[in-house]
């Protein structure tokens, strides 16, 4: 396990601003009885802020048949549904709720060209929510394989997660699996896939980026 760039620049900021904090409770509390149970509190939060920007080794199986999970999480919505901002059509929607303890790396569920990416600032509902779909802030990604297949892969903000991050540009190749960005603190991808993909997860099945089989094309 490593930890991921954007842990190595909120990790230390964090610490200080716990370690301050800690100060000036010593200071200002007399019981230390009260002292070493809110220190032992700010080390399990600084442990989680750790925990947050962890990033698994894992073994990415490439197949061009199969659209792979962008994020760990849980299946929250599977459904036919018209896909506006970019396809204008029909499309199976997949959508993978992270919470604060999933892995917070997104991956390219296909291989190919990335062929339109869009960041839209918007509201903050809660990520699970259906309509933070269309309300919030978030980052569509386009993906296009060689035989001409889109899938279009969206990045939702949710309450906690103020900054959607992307790593990639438009024309850019990626290889399936392969990282393309990050959210910070609890969020939400939606998956539009073509309406005969073959759709291999239920509802409420956990996810792990870039292995679970979300789909067969």
């Amino acid at each position: 396990m490593t930890i991921h760039n954007e842990g190595k620049k909120i990790i230390p900021i964090a610490f200080f601003f716990l370690a301050v904090l800690d100060a000036i409770i010593y200071i200002s509390l007399k019981q230390f009885f009260i002292f070493y149970i809110l220190m032992a509190a700010s080390l399990v939060l600084a442990g989680l802020v750790v925990y947050f920007f962890r990033i698994p080794d894992r073994k990415i199986i490439p197949n061009g048949n199969h659209v792979l999970a962008p994020a760990d999480g849980k299946i929250v919505v599977l459904k036919e549904v018209f896909e506006k901002e970019y396809f204008k059509d029909m499309r199976i929607q997949v959508s993978i709720f992270m919470s604060p303890l999933n892995v917070h790396q997104n991956r390219a569920p296909i291989a190919g060209v990335i062929t339109y990416m869009n960041h839209v600032r918007g509201a903050f509902y809660p990520a699970f929510v259906e309509k933070s779909s269309e309300l919030n802030e978030r980052c569509s990604t386009v993906f296009k394989m060689k035989n001409g297949t889109e899938i279009l892969s969206r990045q939702i903000a949710g309450t906690v997660a103020r900054r959607i991050c992307t790593y990639k540009n438009t024309g850019d190749l990626i290889e399936q699996g392969a990282e393309y960005g990050f959210i910070r603190f609890g969020s939400r991808v939606d998956l539009f896939l073509p309406l005969d993909a073959k759709v291999k997860v239920k509802m409420d099945k956990k996810s792990l980026g870039g292995q679970t089989i979300i789909a067969t094309l």
